[in-house]
């Protein structure tokens, strides 16, 4: 006899599975009904089988807790009995009458990796039943980690990581209805034993979704919204994102091998369309990625040409796997800004001719520009190169066209800009991403329905992504739309109030509550903000709204003690709220002369409304080179 009897409905056995499998690699006995042979004792055999098990885990789903499941009710009901009844939801269900008083342990979304913290919850719980010792306490399982980028990127104008943070997309209506053509991957799941190999497995997922972006008329869910859903059975992921398909699977890498199993399944009917399994050397990963981009192509009766999957890749697998790390870090601040650029120049090091690896560089340097602005210059430099090579290399790649965008913004080179971030829209393949960069560009430009409109096909393509709602709370924030912006953010607050942004507020957020006359709010945003000059900027902008000058002064002397060279743009808008005109435009000239970034803000920033009609103002305007509106 077993320690663990499996109760389940038949129809869910492929779900109940990768379950039964992992209980028994972790050393339980396991019986279930998969293992009896044909014949006319098999209700017996079970009958045997629960009464002697040590603990009986009951897997509900909708079809085991629906009027169909009343076996499994009753093996539930004989468990609960003898006090051995473990239940474990596979699916958001409501538990039948009189099941509902115990709560069950959640695996909705599980793909089968032992190092996922549910199963670990259901492994220490079953072992608990078995061994008649105190359950666990059952612990708030972890989601996946979500990233944060400060919006430090040129001066106080809004730059490239003004499109970080985490969360709903505030105004996004209901799920919009499923294109027949549209496809969500979900993370693969990461059965190698080793948690420090999830990156790997996150990352072939990236990989899939950015070969399949490339088919044309296949619309792919971007991965911020795909990752939010990791849990989710197919139908409630495709109800959420808005597809009519979704992609799931799972990795197994070690001994130099790896095997990758994937599905393709329909989001309304969760039923599956195709399947495949590979087992490769692990330098093959490029291979197998391509292969399941092809299946999933021929299964939705796409074209996928093998040069698009690989468009700006490597076949490196040095390479390949030093990038997949770069993309899957999600350390915070400088540290991680650095340990991801170490990631993608071990890359570029190892093919100098991987030009994914040249692109993703560019926003990390201009991000890290604004932790040293005294080093700003070299930053810029370095950014624009990678960016250059990029294109150089692959011409056709929408995302070094869009970085590339993001490097001519940084030498205030307006119509580089414009050029490169119009190319980038022109290629087919731009996803959401590039979106939120070239949607931020027509906002600076004084072109406000372009550039909602950009930001909202971001949305679109990226739902449930934080990213995309920061991007537009920004997009506000250009446009003056302060009241509506404030609006954005404290609905975004109430509706997350573990977000992360409660506690590292970027800057837009500083913006918006300063110009809509909420000085109180906006220096406890200010006081947060993620470097020391930004930080004295505001602060003491705020406080001469405020008519404190000792404070004022007291942080433009510490914005002065950090540099007194390189944040020109930063002097005058503090010089502009405090009435001293000629100090103004004495730090403009010196910041068009440097070549300042954040003089791209200078039409939409507040701080310079009582000097629009000064003539000086004007020729300022002139020399940055903005277009006429």
């Amino acid at each position: 006899m077993a320690d663990l009897f499996v109760s389940y409905k038949s129809e869910d056995r492929a779900r109940v599975k990768p379950l039964v499998d992992a209980l028994q690699a972790d050393g339980l006995s396991v019986w279930w009904d998969a293992q009896i042979e044909g014949g006319a004792g098999w209700r017996q055999r079970i009958e045997q089988e629960l009464g002697a098990a040590r603990c009986v885990l009951v897997a509900w789903t909708k079809r085991s807790a629906g009027p169909e499941g009343e076996f499994v009710h009753d093996e539930a009901t004989r468990a609960k009995r003898r006090g051995v009844y473990l239940p474990v939801l596979l699916e958001k269900v409501e538990l039948p009458l009189g099941f509902g008083e115990k709560q069950a342990l959640p695996l909705t979304g599980w793909k089968g990796d032992r190092a996922d913290a549910r199963y670990q919850g259901v492994l220490a719980a079953a072992r608990a039943v078995v061994s008649r010792t105190p359950l666990p306490v059952p612990g708030r399982s972890a989601g996946p980690p979500l990233g944060r980028r400060a919006v430090i990127g040129g001066g106080v104008a809004l730059g490239a990581a003004a499109l970080g943070g985490a969360g709903w997309y505030f105004l996004r209506p209901g799920a919009a209805e499923a294109k027949a053509e549209s496809i969500a991957v979900l993370p693969f799941a990461n059965l190698s034993g080793d948690p420090g190999q999830a990156w790997f497995s996150d990352g072939i997922a990236e990989e899939l979704r950015s070969a399949l972006t490339r088919i044309a008329g296949l619309q792919v869910a971007a991965r911020t919204s795909s990752e939010l859903v990791r849990d989710a059975d197919v139908k409630e992921a495709a109800e959420k994102l808005g597809v009519a398909h979704v992609l799931t699977g799972s990795v197994r890498k070690g001994g130099g091998t790896i095997r990758v199993s994937s599905q393709l399944a329909n989001g309304e009917s969760g039923l599956e369309e195709w399947s495949q399994s590979y087992d490769r050397p692990e330098g093959d990963a490029l291979v197998v990625q391509t292969s399941i981009a092809e299946s999933v192509a021929n299964a939705l009766s796409l074209t996928l040409g093998k040069a698009a999957a690989m468009l700006g890749g490597t076949k490196n697998p040095v390479a390949y796997e030093a990038y997949l790390r770069g993309v899957a870090n999600r350390e915070s601040g400088e540290a991680g800004l650095q340990a991801r650029l170490a990631a993608f120049d071990a890359a570029v090091a190892a093919d100098p001719g991987f030009a994914m690896a040249h692109a993703a560089r560019v926003p990390i340097l201009i991000d890290l520009s604004g932790y040293r602005p005294a080093l700003a210059g070299n930053f810029y430099l370095q950014a624009d190169e990678a960016a250059k090579r990029a294109v150089a290399l692959e011409p056709r790649l929408p995302f070094a066209h869009a970085v590339l965008g993001l490097s001519r913004q940084s030498y205030l080179d307006i119509p580089g800009t414009d050029a490169a971030f119009r190319k980038a829209l022109a290629l087919p393949g731009v996803g959401s991403r590039e979106l939120s960069y070239v949607g931020m560009w027509p906002l600076y430009m004084g072109r406000a329905d372009e550039g909602f409109a950009l930001l909202d096909k971001a949305v679109q393509l990226d739902p449930l992504s934080p990213v995309r709602q920061r991007a537009r709370i920004a997009g506000l924030v250009v446009a003056r739309r302060y009241g509506e912006a404030v609006d954005a953010i404290r609905s975004y607050d109430a509706s997350h109030p573990d977000q992360l942004f409660r506690e590292f507020r970027p800057v837009e957020d500083t913006m918006a509550y300063l110009w809509a006359g909420d000085l109180t709010t906006a220096r406890a945003s200010a006081a947060k903000l993620p470097t020391d000059w930004l930080r004295y900027t505001y602060l003491s902008v705020i406080d001469a709204k405020l008519g404190d000058r000792v404070r004022s002064d007291k942080a433009l002397a510490a914005l002065k003690a950090i540099d007194d060279e390189s944040l020109h743009y930063q002097f005058a808008t503090i010089h502009a709220v405090r009435g001293e005109t000629g100090l103004v435009f004495e730090h403009l000239d010196k910041a068009v002369a440097m070549r300042d970034p954040g003089l791209i803000g200078l039409r939409f920033d507040s701080s310079f409304d009582s000097l629009r009609k000064d003539p000086r103002y004007a020729a300022i305007e002139a020399r940055v080179g903005f277009p006429a509106v």
